[in-house]
């Protein structure tokens, strides 16, 4: 995964409704109707959030009838939380009391 789809992700999850999409949407697939009746927004709305998470590749979606059932992509999501979890602070190489000394130090800067 590129930085700029780690962008374009936590771009994408920086809104609350989007992120609490996503949170519903952990749980299992949704149809738009349901995510309309918990999140009280309009269909519009709704739309804008799904083609921006979608965009982002965090979220697939079919159509049935009128409405749109959305999932979370699992295989893209878990590949956000890796490169996420890569991420660490070089605190967290040293032994508990080293790691107070260099995050006070890292306090100061």
């Amino acid at each position: 995964m590129t930085r700029e789809e780690v962008a374009m992700i936590c771009k994408a999850m920086s809104d609350a409704n989007r992120l609490k999409i996503i949170e519903m949407l952990t749980q299992g697939e949704k149809c738009g109707c349901h995510l309309l009746e918990e999140l009280q927004i309009t269909q519009p709305t709704l739309s804008h959030h799904m083609k921006v998470l979608s965009e982002c590749g965090l979220v697939s979606s079919y159509k049935d009838g009128i409405w749109h059932h959305y999932s979370v992509n699992c295989d893209r999501f878990k590949e956000f939380k890796n490169y996420l979890a890569a991420i660490t602070c070089s605190c967290d190489t040293f032994k508990e009391g080293d790691l107070e000394i260099c995050c006070r130090k890292n306090e100061k800067t």
